[in-house]
C-alpha cells in the first residue's frame, strides 16, 4: 500500500452503519467518520465529520437497507480528498465461529461459512454480512477484511470455554465464546504502548461498559475468562439485555406462563436490564439524571452490584489483580457508576481518588491504591483498521 492509501472500516448494524476513514501509514487518526441511521425509516440522516471535528456533511437520506446506507457513504466518501483512493474495507463482525482466533480476508468461502454462523449470533451477524455483501456489489474490486469480536477470546482455557451441557450434546460450536473483543484488544494494546512491554505482565481486568457490557480477565496480554459466553446475554446487566439469569426462570416462563420462545427472547434481549429494571430507560445517563426515582437508582445499584460482583470473580481467576481499565460508553464517562463499582473492594487493594475520578483523569486510583484503576475511550475502529492494513500486507507480500 502507499503514503496515499486510504482504509474504510464499517460496522453494519440493524439499523445503522458507522463508518470511519484512516490513512494508511499506521492507522491512528481518522480523516473521516460518521454515521448513516435510520435505515428502514421515512427519515433516515447521513453525517459525517472531518479530522478536526467539524461537520463534512449533514443531510437527510432515504435508505431501506443496508446496501442503500452503505452506497450513501461509499459515493460520500469517495468525493473526500481523503477518501479517493480507499484501498481496502475492514468491517465488525460479531461472531467468527468456534475456529476464528484472527481477521481474515473475504473471500466467498468465508461469506459461506459466517451464513452457517447465523444461528450464533441471529441479531448481528445477518447485518454484518449485508454489509460485506454491499460492498462487494458496489465496489467488487475492493479487498475486504472481517475482524470479529469473538476472536481476542480464542485463548480462553479449555475451562473456560465449557458450558456444563452433557458430553452427548457436545459440539464445536456449543462453547463460550466471550465478545468486545476489539475493545479488549485496543486496551490492551494502548498499555504496551504506554507502559511497555511489562504491561503484559500485570493481572488486568478490563470493564467495557456501555449498552452491552462485559469484562475479562487478561494475563499476558491474552483473555482467560470473560463474563458474556455463548451470546451476548451472559453476564452483566446491559442496557435491554437481561445478563445472567438462573435458566430454571427461562423454563419457567415457557412451561408455566405460555410465552413462546419468541416472545422470551423479545424479554431477554430487548426488555430487560436497564430498561426493564427501570421502566424509564436503557441510557445509564437518563437512568443518573433521574436517579432520585426509586426505580433508577434501584436500576444503578442493580448493575453496578453485579460490576462489582464480577470483578472479584475475575481476580479469583488471576490470582490477585494489578489494573483495572474501565472503557466503554459508561466505564470510560460515567464517574458515578465507577465510584459504586469500586466501593468495597478496598480488600482487592481498590481505591479510588474521588477528585481524579470526578476530573475525568486517565489514572482514577489513589495514590494508597495497591490496584492501578484507569478510564479511558476504547476504539475497536482503529483496531479493524490496523487489522485490515496487516491482512492486505501480507496478501501482496504473498502475491510477488
Amino acid at each position: 500500500m502507499n503514503s496515499s492509501s486510504t482504509i474504510l472500516v464499517l460496522n453494519a448494524g440493524s439499523s445503522s452503519v458507522k463508518f470511519a476513514l484512516f490513512g494508511d501509514d499506521e492507522p491512528s487518526a481518522r480523516s473521516l467518520s460518521g454515521t448513516v441511521d435510520g435505515i428502514g425509516h421515512d427519515h433516515g440522516h447521513f453525517r459525517a465529520v472531518d479530522a478536526a471535528g467539524g461537520i463534512w456533511s449533514d443531510e437527510e437520506v432515504h435508505v431501506s437497507n443496508q446496501e442503500g446506507a452503505i452506497e450513501v457513504i461509499l459515493s460520500a466518501v469517495e468525493g473526500h480528498p481523503a477518501g479517493r483512493s480507499i484501498s481496502i474495507v475492514g468491517h465488525r463482525v460479531a461472531h467468527g465461529g468456534p475456529n476464528c482466533d484472527c481477521p481474515r480476508l473475504v473471500t466467498p468461502e468465508l461469506e459461506s461459512e459466517l451464513q452457517e454462523r447465523i444461528p450464533l449470533a441471529p441479531l448481528h451477524l445477518p447485518h454484518n454480512l449485508a454489509g460485506i455483501a454491499a460492498v462487494r456489489s458496489h465496489r467488487p474490486k475492493l479487498p475486504q477484511v472481517a475482524c470479529f469480536d469473538t476472536a481476542f477470546h480464542a485463548s480462553l482455557p479449555k475451562l473456560a470455554q465449557t458450558t456444563g451441557l452433557p458430553r452427548d450434546l457436545t459440539s464445536p460450536e456449543l462453547r463460550r465464546y466471550g465478545y468486545h473483543g476489539l475493545s479488549y484488544e485496543f486496551v490492551v494494546d494502548d498499555l504496551r504502548r504506554k507502559y511497555g512491554p511489562q504491561a503484559d505482565s500485570e493481572r488486568l481486568i478490563v470493564a467495557h461498559l456501555g449498552n452491552g457490557a462485559s469484562m475479562a480477565a487478561i494475563r499476558d496480554g491474552r483473555s482467560i475468562e470473560t463474563t458474556m459466553g455463548f451470546s451476548t446475554l451472559s453476564g452483566l446487566p446491559m442496557g435491554t439485555r437481561s445478563g445472567d439469569i438462573d435458566p430454571g426462570l427461562v423454563l419457567y416462563l415457557i412451561l408455566e406462563k405460555g410465552l413462546s420462545a419468541e416472545a422470551v427472547r423479545q424479554v431477554l434481549y430487548e426488555r430487560s436490564g436497564l430498561l426493564g429494571l427501570s421502566g424509564i430507560s436503557s441510557d445509564m445517563r437518563v437512568l443518573l439524571a433521574d436517579r432520585d426515582r426509586p426505580q433508577a437508582a434501584e436500576a444503578i445499584d442493580y448493575f453496578c452490584t453485579h460490576a462489582r460482583s464480577f470483578i472479584g470473580s475475575l481476580s479469583t481467576t488471576l490470582g490477585g489483580l494489578d489494573r483495572i481499565v474501565f472503557t466503554g460508553g459508561i466505564g470510560a464517562n460515567a464517574p458515578t457508576i465507577r465510584a459504586k463499582v469500586c466501593a468495597d473492594l478496598e480488600y482487592l487493594g481498590v481505591e479510588l481518588d474521588d477528585q481524579h475520578n470526578a476530573s475525568g483523569a486517565r489514572l482514577i486510583s489513589s495514590a494508597r491504591s495497591r490496584v492501578n484503576i484507569e478510564a479511558f475511550s476504547t476504539d475497536e475502529e482503529i483496531m479493524i483498521a490496523r487489522h485490515a492494513r496487516q491482512v492486505l500486507d501480507t496478501q501482496l507480500a504473498v502475491q510477488g
